[in-house]
């Protein structure tokens, strides 16, 4: 896979989460978020239990809650869109401070922002504690398709390339004067885009034809294989299971 590439998101430590193999930590996620979509909206002291159990996971892992929450900005847009269910969804009406809002799109906002929240934080801990090649190789451990994992891969090596084409093409512009002000520039940012799209595509052939050259035959060599104890298993499975036995209690409730 090549060297690993820091990440904003991720967080150097040393602490039990960290230590978990990558591919059993993407499975507990995995199974945390099925098991949080799966609760009913009803259950509103399941989401709590649930909020627990991912902040006791983020203080073994030592993730500070405020470096946590800043990370978790992502799903404003989200937010936004759960706040007008009340005052467009069909249904049942209740005033609040003025406001006739309806009763089923406030349970469908709390179902949006509970379910949405908590999958968001998993996410956030997940890449918090585990680094970006790391998770490349563990997609690849968990048997996903090689050809995304080699998207993936490429993508996250390339992004800073295309970034910092983006940038000079930029500075490019402003130091021939120009400044996007209105809708009359739109056209000139629109040629920008497609410029961009032209150079990474054709850099995209010049490093598929020199993988070709060096013996590419489709697959990306793993260097090291990572495998995962009975134990580290067991303890990547306490965050989901914990989650299922609270959701089988708000089913039953």
């Amino acid at each position: 896979m090549g060297a690993g590439h820091a990440h904003k998101l991720y967080r150097q430590g040393r602490s039990p989460v960290h230590e978990l193999p990558p591919h059993c930590k993407l499975a507990a996620v995995l199974c945390f978020v099925l098991v949080v979509v799966s609760t009913p909206r009803e259950a509103v002291w399941a989401f709590g239990l649930y909020a627990l159990l991912l902040a006791a996971v983020a203080a073994i892992a030592r993730v500070p809650a405020g470096f946590l929450l800043r990370r978790m900005l992502i799903e404003v847009p989200f937010v936004a869109f759960a706040v007008l269910m009340p005052f467009v969804v069909p249904g049942d009406q209740v005033r609040f401070l003025g406001l006739s809002l309806s009763v089923p799109g406030l349970w469908g906002a709390w179902n949006v922002l509970a379910k949405g929240t908590l999958g968001v934080a998993a996410s956030v801990l997940l890449a918090s504690t585990t680094e970006l090649r790391a998770l490349l190789l563990g997609l690849q451990r968990l048997r996903l398709p090689p050809m995304l994992v080699q998207i993936a891969s490429f993508m996250i090596r390339y992004g800073d390339v295309i970034t910092d084409e983006l940038r000079r093409m930029s500075i490019a512009r402003r130091s021939r004067g120009f400044e996007a002000r209105g809708v009359r520039h739109w056209g000139v940012l629109g040629k920008s885009a497609g410029a961009l799209f032209i150079r990474s595509y054709e850099r995209g052939e010049r490093v598929h034809l020199a993988m070709m050259s060096r013996g590419y035959t489709g697959t990306m060599p793993v260097i090291e294989e990572m495998t995962a104890s009975r134990a580290q298993w067991t303890s990547a499975a306490a965050l989901p299971l914990s989650a299922l036995a609270v959701c089988l209690l708000g089913w039953t409730l």
